[in-house]
């Protein structure tokens, strides 16, 4: 099998597919690894060092596989083979025009974003990695734009108190925050709607901010924070705007997956922080989660400073591209055989949930109702047969109707993984 990696065209991308290290793993399973000259430029990792790992330079778009971090272009698109099959981050669910031309061209493709949330898939989950190294850099944001010490200090000159932050949302990239900005010393307090998490929050030395606004039931099947009801927003936005009004830094990673960011930051809240406090918006690119956040740009209102960051994790495109290697070698091990050939076994839980398009349809479920499409008809069941003499008959019949209802769900990206 051949796997091409392509330099990533999209404004700002400085991440790529595949690493030197990645590069040499997937040669020793037989697999052909073939990447555009200068694509891991943006990302210090130079040519040579791909070559000295066992690939070689060539086109980007000629692999059975094309790996990429960003959605294809309509022209990326046309470079690819009938046939060719892609992964990356594909925003199925925002973006329906990418997934009727995949499918029209014929591609196969696969949502980095749409790994279903299972344990064996953990090594795939690209949301989480990234979100990760959003996070990170959030906290470390945060301390750059305030104009103050983060931690305590007592010197000769007298006593600097510590910043209090606090982090909307206790996903990945909002636990990364709190980790960050507590090694620099602040005092952390944390909210999230799903209480499950109040531990995870503890664990890492902040405080959980519990809001007296008859909150329940705020978790889904799926522990995804759940879409919570007007009523129910504005009730947790004014009790948020107390709390937000005694910080020095907000940082804000509540997202829903294929929807508009919730909003949880008025401008009243703003109005109560102290002047020269800051607010970083990880989710600036859905909307924001506050009122006066401009995606893309920095914002100074009543004397807060208000930043609406985009592709964060592109800022640390190192690791952010070695993380992301990984997850699309984990993916990969899933798609080729033993001789490295390619081999996609849509009976796999994470083959069948992470597809988009197949043979000139969108076949996500999700995907689907974004491009108006109707649902897709079930496949049609065999003939029943007799049943085997064992029990083992019985036992598969049940395994396959899971796996059935499994390909069926409609799995969409994660907000806060990150």
């Amino acid at each position: 099998m051949k796997l091409s990696v392509p330099k990533e065209a999209s404004e700002g991308e400085r991440r790529v597919a595949c690493v030197p290290e990645v590069a040499k793993k997937l040669s020793t399973r037989g697999i052909d690894v073939v990447l555009e000259q200068g694509a891991g430029e943006s990302a210090h990792l130079p040519d040579a060092a791909f070559e000295e790992a066992g690939a070689s330079l060539g086109d980007g778009f000629s692999g059975d596989v094309v790996a990429k971090v960003a959605p294809p272009t309509p022209d990326e698109i046309g470079r690819m083979k009938e046939g060719a099959v892609l992964v990356g981050f594909l925003q199925p669910l925002t973006d329906p025009d990418t997934a009727t031309a995949l499918a029209d061209a014929g591609v196969t493709s696969f949502a980095m974003e749409a790994i279903p949330r299972i344990t064996r898939a953990q090594s795939m989950d690209a949301l989480s990695s990234q979100a990760t190294v959003a996070g990170y850099r959030a906290g470390l944001m945060c301390a750059q734009e305030l104009g103050r010490f983060l931690p305590m200090l007592t010197t000769a000159a007298g006593t600097i108190r510590p910043a209090k932050v606090l982090v909307l949302g206790a996903g990945v990239a909002g636990l990364q925050a709190i980790a960050t900005a507590k090694r620099l010393g602040a005092v952390l307090h944390a909210f999230d709607v799903r209480s499950a998490v109040e531990e995870q929050i503890q664990s890492l030395g902040a405080k959980f901010v519990k809001l007296d606004i008859g909150l329940e039931n705020a978790e889904d099947a799926g522990g995804y924070a759940r879409q919570l009801t007007d009523e129910e927003q504005q009730r947790q936005r004014e009790a948020l705007a107390d709390v937000i009004g005694q910080m020095d830094g907000v940082i804000s990673t509540a997202a829903v997956p294929g929807r508009k960011a919730p909003l949880l930051i008025i401008e009243d809240a703003i109005k109560q922080m102290k002047p020269g406090s800051v607010v970083v918006d990880l989710a600036a690119e859905t909307g924001g989660n506050c009122e006066l956040t401009k995606a893309g740009e920095t914002v100074v209102a009543h004397d807060v400073k208000i930043i609406g960051p985009l592709n964060l994790a592109s800022s640390m495109p190192d690791h952010a591209s070695q993380l992301y290697a990984n997850n699309i070698r984990s993916l990969l091990e899933l798609m080729v055989d033993d001789e490295g050939a390619l081999h996609l076994d849509f009976d796999d839980e994470v083959i069948a949930g992470a597809c988009i398009t197949r043979d000139g349809e969108i076949v996500h479920p999700g995907a689907r109702k974004a491009a108006g499409l109707p649902e897709a008809e079930p496949a049609a069941e065999p003939a029943a047969q007799p049943a085997p003499p064992t029990s083992a008959g019985a036992e598969g019949g049940v395994q396959a109707k899971r796996d059935a209802e499994q390909q069926s769900q409609d799995v969409g990206p994660e907000a806060p993984r990150g």
